[in-house]
C-alpha cells in the first residue's frame, strides 16, 4: 500500500473529523466513520469514478484530428453524486390486515421497508380526504417509518390546522365535498406558501393534471396508491436533501484518501484535465450539500495542485508551442476554429461560435443545466495560451495565430497600445483564418460589453443570426464582473468567493442576452459552439516584483527588462518570448506569469496593493482555473 505522509494523515484526519462533525450523519454513521476510516463506496463513487474512466479513455484514444467529434461524454450527466442504501427487510409487529380502499390494499403486518436513513427529527405530515377513517393502516405505517400524520376529513378542518401549526407536507385528495383540491392548494399556499403538496386523484383526466401542476404541486399520484408509493414520495420531498447530503460526505470521505495519495506531478495533460475536472465537481457538490467541513479539506489540496501544475506547465507549455506542434499535446486556443468548429460548418450552413471571456469551468457547469432542455451537450476541454489574458488567449481563438504571429502577420493590428485595443480586430482575424481553412465565409460578429449592447441584441435577436457561414458572439459580462469586482466594494461582498461568483454567474445567466441567442439558435436548429478564452483564479497572496520602470502594470503577468519574483516560486520566469511565442520586446525582456493564487505588487505599493486588490478575481497566470477551459458542441434538440 502507498504510504501516506504525515501532512496527508493530518488532513485525512481533518476530513474525517468534518464527516463525525457533520450533523447531517446519523449517530451510527458517525460511530462507523470515526473507527474505522475505511468508509464503503458507495453507488455515488463507483459512477464518478467509471464517468472519469470513461472519459479518461475517450481522450486517450483521441487522436488530434478526431477531437472536433467532442466525444467526451456528455456533461449533462454530471449530476451531484448520489447513493442509496438497498432497501432492507424488517421484522413487523403483528396486527391486522391493512382495509381495502381506493388508495389499494393496506401494508400486511408481515412486510415492512426501511429507507436510507430514517428522518432526523419527526417530520409532520397533514393528510385531507373524505375517506379518511380508510387511511388509518397508511397513517400507521408512515408513523413506524418516523413521521407524524394528522388526518382531516375536508378543506375547512385542513385550513384550520395549519392555521394553529406548522407542517412540513400537505398531501390531500383532489376531488372532495365542498373545495376541491386544487382551490385548497392555492388557500393552502396563502397560509404558507413554501408548504411542499402532494395530490392523489382517482381522475386520469389531463386537464386535473394540467390544474395540479399549474397550482405547482410536488408530486401527483393517481389511485389506488399503496403505501410505499405514498412513503417513497414523503420520504423524497422530506428527506431527499438530508439524504443526497450524507451520499455527497460519504463518498467525498471515501475519494479524500485516493486523492491525497495520487501526485499531480505525475500527470500527462489527460490526467490534468481528469484532476482538475474532478476537483470542480467536488467543490459543486460539497458546497451545494452544505458540507463546509468536507469543502475546507478540499480546499487544501488546491495549494499542492497549482504548485504541480505551475511545475508541469514551466516545461510542457513550450515544448507544446515549439517542438511538439504536430506531437502529442493538448488543443490550445489556436486549434479551436479549425478542429471545432470547422467540423460543424462542413456538415451545416450555419453555425453559433460563442467566447464568453473569463468563463470557468465551473461556472459552466453550474449554467449548463439549463441548456440541457434546449440542446444536448458534448463537452471537451483545451487548454488557453499563455499569459492566459484577452489579448493572447482571445485573439488566438479567432485566428489560429500565436501572438508573435498575429504582430509579424498585422503589424498595424498589434503594437505599443492599451490592450483592450489589442482586440478590436476579432472579425478580420476570423475572416482571415477561415479563408485559409476553407475559403471565403460569410461572418457576423457581436461584442456584447454593456446592458446598452444586451438590450439592443435582444431587440433585432431575429436578425442577429445570419443565414449562412458564422455568426460569432463575444459576451464580456463575466470579465467585467471580475474586474469590477476589485473596484466596488458592493460587488466584493455579493461574490466574495468561488461558491458566491458561481452564483452571481447563473443569476446573470438566467435573465442574460446570451440566454436569449442560445434560445434563438435553438429554435433555428442552429448548432453552437461555446467556449471560454480564460478562467480567473481567487487571489490572496501578494508577490514582490523588481522591475525597472518599462515593466507592464497587470497583476498575474508581467513584460520588462531585469524583471524578476523576489520569491522564485511564486512565477514562472521566461527570458524569452520565443519560448511562448510572444511578439519580441527587445533585448533584455523577461515575460513574469504568476503561479498559485498570488497577485504581482511593488515594494514601493506594498500595502496599496494589498488593501485593493487581495481578494480578487484576476487572470493572466498559470493555473488550472485559468488554463483549462471548457468547449461544447450544443445540438438542438428535434
Amino acid at each position: 500500500m502507498t504510504s501516506v505522509t504525515l501532512a496527508s494523515a493530518d488532513r485525512i484526519a481533518r476530513a474525517s473529523a468534518a464527516v463525525l462533525a457533520s450533523t447531517s450523519l446519523s449517530t451510527a454513521e458517525r460511530t462507523a466513520a470515526g473507527s474505522a476510516m475505511e468508509l464503503i463506496q458507495w453507488p455515488a463513487a463507483s459512477a464518478r469514478e467509471a464517468r472519469s474512466a470513461a472519459g479518461r479513455q475517450v481522450v486517450a484514444a483521441a487522436p488530434a484530428a478526431s477531437r472536433a467529434a467532442i466525444s467526451v461524454a456528455r456533461a449533462a450527466s454530471r449530476g451531484p453524486p448520489s447513493g442509496a442504501v438497498p432497501a432492507r427487510t424488517a421484522s413487523a409487529r403483528n396486527g391486522k390486515a391493512g382495509t381495502a380502499s381506493a388508495y389499494g390494499e393496506g401494508p400486511s403486518m408481515g412486510q415492512t421497508i426501511s429507507f436510507p436513513g430514517m428522518p432526523a427529527a419527526s417530520k409532520t405530515v397533514l393528510w385531507v380526504d373524505d375517506e379518511a377513517e380508510l387511511l388509518e393502516p397508511h397513517r400507521l405505517f408512515l408513523r413506524e417509518k418516523g413521521y407524524d400524520v394528522l388526518m382531516a376529513s375536508n378543506a375547512a378542518d385542513a385550513l384550520e390546522l395549519l392555521r394553529r401549526q406548522g407542517f412540513d407536507l400537505l398531501l390531500l385528495d383532489e376531488q372532495m365535498p365542498g373545495m376541491r383540491g386544487v382551490t385548497l392548494v392555492r388557500e393552502a399556499r396563502a397560509l404558507v406558501p413554501s408548504l411542499p403538496v402532494v395530490m392523489v386523484t382517482k381522475s386520469e383526466d389531463d386537464q386535473t393534471l394540467r390544474e395540479a401542476l399549474g397550482a405547482d404541486v410536488s408530486e401527483y399520484l393517481v389511485k389506488p396508491v399503496n403505501p410505499r408509493q405514498v412513503l417513497s414520495v414523503v420520504t423524497r420531498i422530506l428527506e431527499g436533501p438530508r439524504i443526497r447530503q450524507q451520499a455527497v460526505a460519504r463518498s467525498f470521505v471515501e475519494r479524500f484518501r485516493q486523492l491525497e495519495q495520487v501526485r499531480s506531478r505525475d500527470l500527462d495533460w489527460r490526467g490534468w484535465v481528469e484532476r482538475y475536472g474532478e476537483f470542480v465537481q467536488w467543490d459543486i457538490d460539497l458546497a451545494a450539500a452544505g458540507e463546509m467541513g468536507l469543502y475546507g479539506s478540499l480546499r487544501s489540496l488546491y495549494a499542492e495542485m497549482h504548485r504541480d501544475f505551475a511545475a508541469y506547465m514551466r516545461t510542457a507549455y513550450p515544448r507544446w508551442v515549439n517542438e511538439g506542434m504536430e506531437g502529442e499535446r493538448p488543443p490550445l486556443s489556436i486549434d479551436v476554429v479549425n478542429e471545432f468548429l470547422l467540423p460543424v460548418l462542413e456538415g451545416e450552413k450555419r453555425a453559433l461560435y460563442i467566447v464568453v471571456d473569463c468563463l470557468r469551468l465551473d461556472q459552466w457547469r453550474v449554467i449548463e443545466p439549463l441548456l440541457t432542455p434546449l440542446f444536448e451537450i458534448d463537452t471537451t476541454y483545451y487548454f488557453s495560451l499563455l499569459p492566459t489574458a484577452t489579448p493572447y488567449s482571445r485573439n488566438a481563438l479567432f485566428s489560429g495565430l500565436f501572438p508573435g504571429e498575429i504582430a509579424a502577420r498585422f503589424p498595424d493590428w498589434w503594437g505599443e497600445r492599451d490592450d483592450e485595443t489589442l482586440n478590436a480586430h476579432e472579425r478580420e482575424l476570423l475572416e482571415h483564418h477561415l479563408k485559409e481553412l476553407r475559403g471565403k465565409t460569410a461572418v457576423r460578429y457581436h461584442k456584447i460589453s454593456s446592458a446598452h449592447d444586451s438590450d439592443e441584441l435582444e431587440r433585432h435577436l431575429a436578425n442577429a443570426i445570419a443565414p449562412e457561414g458564422v455568426t460569432a458572439f463575444v459576451f464580456n459580462f463575466v470579465d467585467l464582473l471580475t474586474h469590477g469586482r476589485s473596484e466596488s466594494a458592493i460587488l466584493y461582498e455579493v461574490a466574495r468567493d468561488e461558491i458566491a461568483l458561481r452564483a452571481l454567474t447563473l443569476q446573470w445567466f438566467r435573465r442574460s442576452a446570451l440566454l436569449a441567442v442560445l434560445r434563438e439558435a435553438a429554435r433555428k436548429q442552429i448548432k453552437v459552439i461555446l467556449t471560454s478564452d480564460h478562467g480567473s483564479i481567487h487571489c490572496n497572496t501578494p508577490a514582490t516584483v523588481l522591475a525597472k520602470r518599462d515593466a507592464t502594470p497587470n497583476l498575474r503577468f508581467k513584460f520588462g527588462e531585469d524583471l524578476r519574483a523576489e520569491r522564485p516560486e511564486q512565477a514562472l520566469l521566461f527570458t524569452n518570448e520565443d519560448e511562448l511565442r510572444l511578439p519580441r520586446r527587445g533585448r533584455g525582456a523577461n515575460s513574469l506569469l504568476a503561479v498559485s493564487d498570488v497577485f504581482f505588487v511593488y515594494p514601493t505599493k506594498l500595502r496599496e496593493y494589498q488593501q485593493r486588490y487581495r481578494g480578487s478575481f484576476l487572470h493572466g497566470g498559470v493555473t488550472p482555473e485559468e488554463v483549462i477551459l471548457p468547449l461544447s458542441l450544443l445540438t438542438p434538440r428535434h
